[in-house]
């Protein structure tokens, strides 16, 4: 079956996203774990992050995604970003223990004039710090458009931050179709090409989510601008073979398209039309 959600904001609590996304036909969601751009997290309710585990189970849901904030940079020159970096990465890691069952997604970062190399090395030093044997959640590392000085604009880029990671069955990849198509992969024209590159080069077996967005730029533009599924320089038959794909159609799907709740909901009736049981 087709699993998708989009992203809810967590300021009613962990209940209240999994009625809404019910709500609206969706069987996971998406949710920042704080402020998206910093400050610090709210203090988790285990009772309530105890009431979604039931829900998610009678819904049959398929894991949730929390996201970091988009200031999570442990690859930045500045020490203060770097610090904080590490501060949100360990608390987020010890408050999903809560629930199992999600996996965490973050920006890999931007190297600031450092260079690519010394980039991938400060990502990975982070995951290695953090991430162990042990960790409960899994981390997702998620594919980038290019914008500037980020890493992991490149399967190749990903592929080096997990060779070094030590604690490899703990992380993964979340691929984003706007970030990659931008990033230069013709997810188009050409879907069985890239999935053939990235298995080469990092291997399939890695990709546990996909970010589904549409693109308000043409391939390779490296703007990162999200568009609504259908509207976009992606289009919707390349969403029809994207979630049908047999290397991806039971990844769980996540929205990321500039929408609100009804919008939402009408993407993914449209998308589950598309979805061949």
């Amino acid at each position: 079956m087709l699993h998708i959600g989009c992203h809810l904001s967590f300021s009613k609590g962990f209940l209240h996203m999994g009625k809404e996304a019910v709500s609206i036909g969706a069987d996971t969601f998406q949710f920042f774990t704080r402020n998206p751009r910093g400050g610090n997290a709210k203090t988790w309710n285990s009772d309530d992050a105890l009431a979604l585990r039931e829900l998610m189970r009678n819904e049959n849901f398929a894991p949730v995604l929390a996201h970091a904030p988009y200031t999570l940079n442990p690859c930045s020159q500045t020490p203060e970003t770097v610090d904080f970096a590490k501060r949100a990465f360990s608390e987020d890691l010890r408050n999903l223990e809560l629930i199992p069952e999600a996996m965490y997604n973050f920006h890999p970062g931007s190297h600031t004039g450092a260079g690519t190399e010394r980039g991938i090395a400060m990502i990975a030093d982070l995951l290695n710090e953090f991430v162990t044997t042990g960790t409960k959640t899994t981390v997702l590392l998620e594919t980038m458009a290019g914008k500037g000085s980020e890493v992991g604009k490149s399967f190749e880029e990903l592929a080096s931050i997990l060779s070094l990671a030590q604690a490899k069955e703990k992380i993964g990849i979340c691929l984003d179709t706007c970030h990659v198509y931008d990033g230069g992969y013709d997810l188009r024209d050409n879907l069985e090409m890239v999935l053939e590159q990235f298995d080469r080069i990092i291997g399939l077996s890695k990709l546990r989510a996909v970010h589904l967005n549409d693109s308000k730029n043409p391939i390779g533009s490296r703007k990162d601008r999200h568009e609504k599924i259908g509207e976009g320089s992606i289009g919707i038959e390349a969403f029809a073979k994207i979630i049908n794909h047999p290397a991806l159609r039971n990844l769980p799907f996540f929205l990321e398209t500039p929408n609100e709740l009804p919008g939402y909901q009408k993407e993914i009736e449209t998308l589950r039309a598309l979805y061949r049981e």
